[in-house]
């Protein structure tokens, strides 16, 4: 027993920590890992080793003086000082987690925030004992007196084939309540678990919607399944409004940036969850997520009873919220319970990489210009088969008023503009348009068509967000200058 405690840290934060033990004196610390994490430690307080030239990015830090117990023990040390880079003793005293732990950069560490955890711990300096600190410790997550400790495992690199990078926006109002708040906590990790998570394999972070949004973890956060189980389990409900439209907004503009451990190449998409309906516009935030590039898709569980459908701002909300309304990007449940035979379907389309690729990719965020040759040369047959040609191209992109736009100019030694990008804004239109162009015929001068089209066609919509892209289809060579006004093309793009 401890006679009394001691305060022995008084730095913006009073900690009370206990006095050594009578004959701890000659204790040998316990050999760690680099990745060695505070709740791994299953003691009130405990002497460890760290070894040396652990790498900065193995360590994972919560917190500054009092880190989270899922932070990196060695990582914490260097972070408070109590080590170098070449290691050393650490003494270790567990503590009772906190609501906030805060970010800061210290010896070279950037310390990560955290909302919530449920335990916590602190450093100081250690006892050297009889052992040096090397780079071949071991693990102590289950330590048995007298055996020799198993070396920890490397970080599983995860599903490799389900690589995304996913928010899970859960609803976290009222209207769920707290006991059905837990049941969709369960089900998020069920599916968090089944997703493969991993460094090379999908990553997934946290954000809930009520009165205001609030994202309880980020993608970098945590990398391993357990790690996400963990701060899934610790997220607390917050009640309010099921704000859904501005939480799905905040997180397309707030949450995958590369600071947030966003990567580059890799599908964006926010899983969002209803439980009945959103209380604000979700249409909007929907529309602002497509051109951050983020794919939405939306689970909803037990739609709105009659009586409650007064209350729906729009009975069609999940159609013009998600990503592409073709039946793909929604799910629904009938209730929270019983809903693991739900996982591995929407896992399934979680990892469907192909179709989660619609939010401001090339297919969609393009302005295309067909600049078709009308030439004598070609002949009627062949310009049929060079609209088909034009026909199959513009099938591949998501033509909306929000989306890729195409046009076409047919030429000849003339220039005619069969269609802008204004003028049609679904695939439908541009495809029964193209069809029924009608055959010029006449002379070549391709440089005076890319000027036309430069002039005419792009420069209406310069303002553009869309990438301005000239396709020219020809079958031989134009009797004036193409070098010039090509170049010209060039700088106009620029």
């Amino acid at each position: 027993m401890w006679a009394s405690w001691i305060p022995v840290l008084c730095l913006g934060v009073c900690l009370l920590l206990p006095p050594e033990p009578v004959g701890s004196e000659g204790a040998v610390p316990i050999p760690i890992t680099c990745s060695t994490r505070g709740l791994d430690i299953r003691k009130e307080k405990a002497d460890v080793l760290c070894p040396g030239g652990c790498p900065l990015e193995e360590f994972s830090v919560f917190g500054h003086i009092v880190y989270a117990s899922v932070s990196s023990i060695c990582g914490a040390a260097v972070h408070r000082g109590v080590i170098g880079h070449s290691g050393g003793p650490v003494r270790i005293y567990s503590l009772p987690g906190r609501e906030n732990y805060s970010s800061v950069v210290a010896n070279g560490i950037q310390s990560q925030m955290l909302s919530r955890w449920s335990a916590s711990f602190t450093v100081t300096k250690g006892k050297s004992g009889t052992q040096e600190a090397t780079g071949q410790a071991v693990s102590t997550a289950h330590p048995a007196t007298g055996k020799r400790l198993k070396k920890t495992p490397e970080k599983k690199t995860g599903n490799k084939d389900c690589k995304a990078d996913i928010a899970f926006l859960i609803d976290g109002s009222f209207n769920i309540g707290q006991r059905r708040f837990n049941l969709q906590k369960n089900f998020v990790g069920k599916v968090a678990l089944m997703l493969g998570i991993g460094t090379e394999g999908p990553h997934v972070g946290l954000v809930q919607a009520s009165e205001h949004p609030k994202i309880e973890f980020y993608l970098k956060n945590f990398t391993s399944a357990k790690d996400v189980l963990f701060a899934i389990k610790e997220v607390a409900f917050r009640g309010g409004n099921s704000n859904t439209g501005k939480a799905l907004k905040h997180t397309a503009q707030k949450f995958f940036t590369a600071d947030t451990g966003a990567r580059k190449g890799i599908p964006k998409v926010v899983v969002v969850f209803i439980d009945g309906w959103p209380s604000d516009d979700i249409e909007e935030a929907g529309i602002v997520a497509r051109e951050f590039g983020v794919n939405v898709f939306i689970v909803s569980v037990a739609k709105p009873i009659p009586e409650e459908l007064g209350m729906v701002q729009d009975v069609a909300f999940v159609d013009k919220a998600v990503c592409r309304n073709n039946g793909f990007f929604s799910y629904h449940m009938p209730n929270w319970f019983g809903t693991t035979k739900y996982v591995k379907p929407l896992v399934q389309k979680l990892c469907t990489h192909e179709q989660m690729m619609c939010s401001k990719t090339c297919y969609n965020s393009v302005n295309i210009a067909f600049l078709i040759d009308g030439s004598s040369s070609v002949g009627e047959s062949n310009f049929r088969l060079m609209l088909e040609f034009v026909s199959n191209i513009a099938k591949t992109f998501e033509i909306s008023d929000i989306g890729a736009k195409i046009a076409a100019v047919q030429f000849t030694y003339d220039q005619r503009t069969e269609f802008s990008f204004t003028d049609y804004s679904t695939k439908e239109n541009v495809l029964a348009v193209i069809r029924n162009i009608s055959y010029m015929s006449g002379g070549t001068a391709t440089g005076d068509a890319i000027s036309f089209t430069v002039r005419n066609v792009f420069g209406p919509v310069r303002d553009s967000p869309n990438k301005n892209f000239l396709v020219i289809v020809t079958d031989g060579q134009s009797y004036d200058d193409v070098r010039g006004p090509a170049a010209a093309a060039h700088d106009a793009a620029k």
